[in-house]
C-alpha cells in the first residue's frame, strides 16, 4: 500500500515539473519584443515607447492587425480620413448653431416688420422727436435658447465629435510615429477645408474665441 502511494506521489511530482516546463516557454513567448514592446496573439506588435512599426503593428483590436505594407497604408490613409471628419463635425456643429439661429431670426421677422410700421404710424403723429426717443428704448440684445428637438441634434454633434476625438486619442497612445504624423495630416487638412469660414469684422475676434484647438476634448 506503501509503494501504491509513494508511486503516486512521484507521478503527480512528474507532471507538476513536466507542466511548469512546458508553461515557461510560453509565458516568455508572450512576452517577447523587447525594448518595451509586446507580441499579443504570437505576432502582434505593441510598444509603450516610440516606434516605427509596420508590419505586424495592432491598433485598438486584434482585428485590426497589419499584415502587409498595402494594409498600413490603408490604415495611414483611414486615420487620416477619421481626423477630418473630426473636423468636419467640429464645422458642422458651428454650421448647425448659425442655421437654428438665423432660423429664429426669420421667425422674429413678421413681428418686426409689423412693430416697424406701427412705430413708423407713431413717427407721423408724434413728430420726430419721439421717433428718437423710441428708438432709444428698442433693446439692442436678443435671447435665444434652442428647443428640446434642437438642443438634441446639438448634443448627438457633440457625443459624435467626443467619440471619434478619443478614438483618435487612443490610435495616438500607441506612439507608432507613421501614425501620430498622420494625425498630424488629418487635422491640418481637416482644419484647410472646415475651418476656412467667414470672419465677423465687427465683432472684433469674439467670434473666434470658441474655436476648439485641441483633439482629446472632443
Amino acid at each position: 500500500m506503501d509503494h501504491n502511494r509513494s508511486g503516486m506521489s512521484s507521478m503527480t511530482m512528474a507532471m507538476s515539473a513536466t507542466g511548469t516546463g512546458m508553461a515557461m516557454p510560453t509565458s516568455t513567448a508572450a512576452m517577447s519584443g523587447g525594448h518595451g514592446g509586446m507580441s499579443m496573439g504570437g505576432s502582434c506588435k505593441i510598444s509603450m515607447l516610440w516606434n516605427w512599426y509596420t508590419i505586424d503593428s495592432c491598433f485598438l483590436a486584434r482585428s485590426w492587425h497589419v499584415t502587409s505594407k498595402g494594409m498600413f497604408a490603408g490604415s495611414c490613409i483611414g486615420v487620416i480620413l477619421l481626423v477630418i471628419s473630426l473636423e468636419f463635425l467640429r464645422r458642422a456643429g458651428k454650421e448647425y448653431d448659425r442655421y437654428i439661429i438665423s432660423q429664429y431670426s426669420r421667425s422674429l421677422a413678421p413681428a418686426q416688420n409689423a412693430s416697424s410700421s406701427s412705430s413708423t404710424n407713431n413717427d407721423i403723429a408724434k413728430g420726430a422727436s419721439a421717433n428718437v426717443a423710441g428708438a432709444a428704448c428698442i433693446p439692442t440684445t436678443q435671447r435665444f435658447r434652442p428647443n428640446l428637438l434642437q438642443q438634441a441634434v446639438r448634443a448627438l454633434l457633440h457625443m459624435l465629435q467626443f467619440a471619434v476625438a478619443y478614438f483618435v486619442m487612443l490610435l495616438a497612445m500607441y506612439y507608432n510615429g507613421y501614425i501620430i504624423i498622420c494625425i498630424f495630416i488629418g487635422a491640418y487638412l481637416g482644419y484647410f477645408i472646415f475651418g476656412w469660414e467667414i470672419f465677423q469684422v465687427s465683432a472684433g475676434g469674439k467670434d473666434r474665441m470658441e474655436e476648439q484647438v485641441t483633439v482629446c476634448c472632443g
